[in-house]
């Protein structure tokens, strides 16, 4: 038992966690990998054991992979879920003790000191650890010793459990590599004959500092347990759902509204706690048949305000088959950014962007947010691409619109029309009707984007007219000296 002194830590390392995520899902009996694209190249990041008796190994080249076996059946690696994925084993780690880390990117340390006797002692506590991730489709190596560097160069090189106090015996034979060093310092002791952790210990520390500098040293020390290294458990990310039950069930729409209240004010009030705002919330209504149903509202801006927030649930509320009636609701922010508080001055207008967010969101709400679009000025002297077309939920305005010459109200694709010689043409016509110039202004002359790939543009530079019609139109017209020709690009108002 433990008696307050010594410290024991387990490292946990899943030397093959990305498959072994995938393939606990989606069985396959075949050699199996992971690739990751590096250097314009598909490499293996991670394979089964039967690809692994084959002679593959990691960071091999696919093509080279498919070479020697070409039944290999791969798949695009995802780090981001096999980070998530881990983050789960370390929840689920806690069962044994309170203090669990993550080690690299497919480990986790745990600090077991005083908790291994609940578990019938540190051999029976390692057994239950395999067995339950063995059922979960997991390969696992393990390592318990003293210190966090023993146990991680236990579950890597060696196997099983250092005895509390002797983790230099535990230690000695294993290679320099155990000691988490990188692979241009563990070259450079090996060609000095520097192979194992006892030929370390047996060397003058000086010239060893002096060649590969403290990292050496410090991994050496940590291990062995001269200088202490902590263990950072990693903090839950944020959750910002809350549910509610309800004693009797309930299907007015009023009802339900008023429930979502009850749910909004704290959820926003975590919501501000944590210096985020919501831009996708789920509203989820369960029935008394054990079916529900989903309320989803994309919110055009980050908000965190109930009072705004509620009022765009009527439309979906109203529209749920509340059936025999509900008996519970949860509500969750699937989806958050970062919204800082802000200083509002005495001369800001209060509540004009927040009426344009709400309005953005309930016309976005019936169409879609990506249907609600806006401007937005373009770095280009072309006409056509001196614009971009962004969904108003997702950009800001932006006040950089200046034109050194005026431009057309309407702006439509080049339309050919009858004219010879570089002056506009005193009568012409255009869609099925005819003009009489009045007035002309320019030439204004636009030369193409030559690093652009432009169809459009392939009759080379133009020369643009403002051309005022007896009419009453008011017409943008250009010339192309280098492909002679007449075309209608757009009309002032």
């Amino acid at each position: 038992m433990f008696d307050g002194i010594g410290k024991r830590v387990v490292c946990m390392w899943f030397p093959r966690l990305a498959s072994d995520r995938v393939l606990r899902t989606r069985p396959i009996e075949a050699p199996f990998a992971l690739t990751l694209r590096q250097s314009n190249t598909e490499r293996i990041h991670c394979l089964n054991a039967r690809a692994e008796a084959l002679g593959l190994h990691r960071a091999m080249s696919l093509a080279d992979a498919r070479a020697f076996c070409p039944d290999l059946v791969s798949r695009p690696a995802e780090p981001g879920r096999d980070a998530r994925f881990l983050l789960a084993l370390g929840r689920w780690a806690r069962r044994y003790c309170p203090w669990v880390g993550r080690e690299g990117a497919d480990g986790l340390v745990l600090d077991v000191t005083g908790s291994a006797h609940l578990w019938g002692g540190e051999e029976a506590m390692l057994e239950d650890m395999r067995a339950r991730l063995a059922r979960a489709g997991l390969e696992l190596r393990l390592g318990l010793a003293d210190t966090r560097g023993a146990a991680w160069a236990l579950a890597h090189f060696g196997a099983g459990i250092a005895p509390a106090g002797q983790t230099r015996r535990a230690l000695a034979q294993l290679p320099v590599a155990a000691l988490r060093l990188d692979e241009a310092i563990c070259t450079g002791l090996q060609r000095l004959g520097l192979r194992t952790i006892a030929d370390l210990c047996t060397t003058p520390r000086a010239p060893l500092a002096r060649r590969f500098g403290p990292a050496l040293l410090a991994r050496l020390d940590q291990a062995l347990g001269d200088v202490a290294e902590a263990i950072s458990p990693e903090a839950d990310p944020p959750h910002f759902g809350l549910r509610l039950t309800f004693p009797d069930p309930i299907g007015l729409v009023s009802d339900v509204m008023a429930a979502t209240a009850r749910l909004l004010e704290p959820l926003c009030a975590r919501l501000k706690a944590q210096g985020v705002g919501a831009r996708r919330l789920e509203l989820t209504l369960r029935r008394v048949d054990q079916g529900s149903q989903q309320v989803e509202l994309r919110l055009a801006a980050a908000m965190r305000d109930a009072a705004r927030i509620l009022p765009l649930f009527e439309r979906g509320v109203a529209e749920v088959d509340a059936g025999f009636g509900i008996d519970q609701i949860r509500l969750e922010a699937t989806l958050v950014e970062p919204l800082p508080v802000e200083q509002i001055g005495a001369m800001q207008v209060q509540g004009a962007p927040d009426r344009l967010a709400d309005l953005i969101t309930r016309i976005g709400t019936r169409i879609g947010l990506e249907n609600v679009q806006r401007f937005l000025p373009a770095d280009s002297h072309i006409p056509e691409r001196s614009f971009l077309i962004a969904p108003a939920a997702y950009s800001s305005p932006e006040g950089g619109w200046c034109s050194p010459r005026p431009r057309p109200l309407r702006l439509f694709p080049p339309e050919a029309i009858a004219g010879s010689g570089p002056q506009p043409p005193e009568r012409f016509r255009w869609r099925r009707m005819s003009f009489a110039t009045a007035r002309a202004t320019g030439p204004e002359r636009i030369a193409p984007e030559w690093w652009l790939e432009d169809e459009n543009w392939r009759s080379g530079m133009r020369d643009y007219w403002r051309v005022e019609t007896r009419q009453g139109r008011r017409l943008w017209l250009f010339y192309t000296p280098q492909d002679p020709g007449w075309f209608v690009q757009g009309e002032f108002a």
